[in-house]
Order: C-alpha cells, then structure tokens, then sequence
C-alpha cells in the first residue's frame, strides 16, 4: 500500500512539473530537433525565428530566449563569413544573452552561453579582442562554476581555454587532458532539470581528449 501511495505521488508531481504546460515542452522538444539539421546561415536564422516565435508565447520561459541565442553564436562561429557579418549575428546573441541575465540570473547555463558568445566574440579578431574579452570569459565561467560546479559545459569551456593558453606559452597539457578524460567519463552523470535543459558539448569535449592524444 505504502509503495502504491508513494508511485501516485510521483506520478502527481510529473503532472504538476510537466502537465502544467504540455504544449511548450512538446513544442520545445520538436523545435529542438531542428539543431540536428542546421548546417547554413539560414538553418539557423530559421530556427532562431522558430525559438523566438515560442519564446514570445511563454513570456515567462527562459530556455526558448537561450536557444535563439545559441543559434546567432553558432552563426558567429563560421569563418566562411566576414568578421563583420560575424559581428553582425554576435551582437543579436549578445542582446538575447543581457535579457537572459535579468530573466534567469541564477542559472549556470545562462553564464557559459555568456561566456560562448564571447568566445565567438573573440574569435572574430584574436589579436584585437584577446586582452578585452579574455578576462570576460574567465569571469562568466566563474560565475557558472560558483553556481553549478558540476556543470559539465562550464567545465568543458574552462578545460578548453586552459590547454589553449598552455599550448600557446608551451606549458605542459598533460594535467588538463586527465580533465578532460574524467569529465567526458562523468558526462553522463550530470542530471539536467529537465529534457529541454541543455545538453551540447559533449561532442566537443571528445573532440580534446582525441586531442590530447595526437
């Protein structure tokens, strides 16, 4: 009787979490998909517009905010655009990314995608923007670690500014590829708050510790 009660409970939770609001975290899901398929400028703008249609809906939603962003950062990441068009999608992330911070101040993930837009940022001009932004990134993730210090994008982006610097002063990798390697071992483990919560980085994370052994 005891575990009969107990498995009703939990079943009137999930109905509370996610019943409240079926509709955006189906819409969310399929929209979400989309990440699969975007390989073009376009791809993304459209998704962004997809994200921003539902983020104008659930006005009190954070993640639909996030995900637009994310889509105008990666746009930032293509070097087959000029540093201007580059700039140009940045600084849409980088308004979505400020409206971020006053709606969901107290989420990790609200200062790594910070700390990604700079890192795109930078990337635009390195010789430029290294002594400005560099100290930005450090500081987003910080403030992302201090929060959740297990978060695994926050440790991804940590570890991969760290070799960099090291590889660029000739400093030893080795300490930070073990990171790496553990952190991809725990990848998994991280509980996200929910299934439309991010989950990006993994792929990266593989991507250093493949890396670390060349």
């Amino acid at each position: 009787m005891k575990k009969i009660t107990l498995l009703i409970c939990a079943m009137l939770l999930t109905t509370l979490l996610w019943g409240g609001n079926e509709k955006y975290y189906k819409k969310m899901a399929e929209t979400l998909q989309g990440f699969n398929a975007c390989t073009t400028v376009e791809d993304f703008q459209d998704l962004a517009n997809r994200f921003q249609v539902i983020g104008n809906v659930e006005t009190g939603e954070w993640l639909p905010i996030y995900y637009e962003a994310q889509c105008y950062i990666l746009i930032g990441f293509m070097n087959q655009l000029s540093g201007e068009d580059r700039d140009a999608y940045l600084e849409k992330a980088s308004s979505l990314v400020d409206a971020l911070k006053e709606k969901a101040s107290h989420e990790a993930e609200v200062e790594v995608l910070e700390a990604f837009y700079l890192t795109g940022s930078l990337l635009v001009n390195p010789p430029q923007r290294a002594m400005s932004t560099t100290h930005l990134i450090h500081s987003a993730l910080a403030r992302a670690l201090a929060i959740e210090p297990n978060n695994p994008r926050a440790i991804f982006m940590r570890i991969s500014n760290e070799i960099g610097t090291a590889r660029y002063f000739g400093s030893d990798t080795g300490p930070l590829c073990e990171e790496a390697r553990i952190l991809l071992e725990n990848w998994d483990k991280y509980e996200r708050k929910s299934p439309i919560h991010p989950n990006w980085g993994r792929e990266d994370a593989e991507g250093i510790v493949r890396g670390c052994g060349e």
